[in-house]
């Protein structure tokens, strides 16, 4: 789960990091009260949308007044960044900045590991800093057991071109800020900037969090995090029910059981699609057990998407046989009755997969076709789509 930065900054804070304060405001007024609040003078007028760039969108304005704050609110409440509408902005104080740095802690998935990332030139596009200028990035692994104690905060420091002199007043942030890491479950925590201001404060002036919804379980306090408003009707159905369902831009619904196999499958789909203009449209993992009532779940949120125009049910039996399977679409699509309207593919292989065919040939079912091969298949789901 992603946070929106307003809610990494809160995370900040109970850890112990220094942040400013900052009031979120869903309205123009409400966010010239909350600039009269942090003192009236500088603040900063901050879109809240889980994406980059919004200060080269527009998104981020200096105000000098409460009423000027007003003004900005006014201008961004309501804009599109990249795709994501602003519903509500951090009015934030300002600061004196003297210099800029950036620091993130993420799950390196490449090479299992958490890895420390850390640049003397923060506040810019950390990915084009990486490319172009990558010596200005260091790159430093970390141990699970150890994390960021005080000396491993200095040698990533170091590594980033820090003096000594200045590991003083950033190491100890460097801790704080995996303490967040850890301790709240996160697979990145990032700052950017993390600054400098007069007097020799370090302040995290933004921050960007993303939880690991696999360690939900532990933090029962993260679900008031969520943002329901914005969240894909049909995923969070999905999540309701059990599903592993993420919504794509596409016309080829797409079921398989085991998120390596859905995976592969969105891949010979996109593949096959090219011929004929037809993308998939989502990623929908049943798991181990396709009972009628489990593929009745997955069809009716797929069959339900207006964008979908066919589906393919790719499964490989193993624990839960071919014969299982075929059972369930037989009896999901008897559960979801006329709502069943579009073509579904079928492609069994794996355990009793001669007994999972045989029953979906008896059963004779109009909008069943079935396809031995995964790229037949795919194929065929692609072609029904266009048609």
């Amino acid at each position: 789960m992603d946070l929106y930065e307003y809610q990494a900054r809160d995370l900040f804070e109970a850890h112990g990091v220094p942040v400013l304060r900052g009031i979120v405001a869903t309205t123009p007024d409400e966010a010239e009260v909350a600039a009269t609040e942090l003192g009236g003078d500088t603040v900063v007028v901050k879109a809240q949308v889980k994406v980059g760039g919004r200060g080269k969108a527009g998104g981020v304005k200096l105000a000098h007044s409460p009423a000027q704050a007003r003004e900005k609110a006014e201008e961004i409440l309501g804009m599109d960044i990249k795709g994501h509408t602003v519903h509500r902005v951090m009015i934030a104080e300002g600061a004196a900045i003297k210099e800029e740095y950036y620091f993130s802690i993420l799950l390196d998935r490449a090479n299992r590991r958490h890895l420390a990332m850390c640049s003397r030139e923060g506040g810019m596009d950390i990915e084009t800093l990486a490319k172009e200028r990558p010596e200005a990035l260091a790159k430093v692994g970390l141990d699970a057991a150890v994390g960021i104690d005080d000396a491993k905060a200095r040698e990533i420091l170091t590594e980033a071109g820090f003096t000594a002199d200045e590991h003083d007043a950033l190491a100890p942030v460097l801790v704080k800020l995996w303490d967040v890491y850890k301790q709240e479950d996160a697979t990145l925590v990032e700052v950017n900037p993390l600054v400098k201001v007069e007097g020799g404060s370090i302040i995290a002036l933004d921050g960007k969090v993303s939880l690991d919804d696999n360690a939900a379980f532990r933090h029962p306090e993260h679900e008031a995090l969520k943002d329901t408003s914005v969240q894909d009707s049909r995923e969070a159905r999905a999540k309701a029910e059990g599903l592993n369902y993420v919504r794509l831009e596409g016309e080829v619904g797409i079921i398989g059981n085991g998120a390596g196999l859905v995976m592969s499958t969105l891949d010979v789909v996109a593949y096959a699609g090219e011929k004929y203009g037809t993308r998939p449209a989502n990623f929908l993992d049943i798991g181990g057990g396709a009972s009628a009532e489990v593929m009745a779940k997955g069809l009716d949120v797929i069959l339900g998407d207006e964008q979908v125009r066919s589906c393919l049910v790719n499964v490989f039996g193993g624990i839960t046989a071919c014969d299982e399977v075929a059972k369930g679409i037989i009896g999901a699509l008897e559960l979801l009755g006329d709502a069943a309207t579009k073509p579904i593919v079928v492609r069994l292989d794996g355990n009793k997969v001669e007994e999972g065919r045989a029953i979906l040939a008896e059963a004779n079912h109009p909008l069943v076709t079935m396809i031995e091969t995964m790229d037949g298949a795919a194929a065929k789901a692609a072609e029904l789509a266009k048609a």
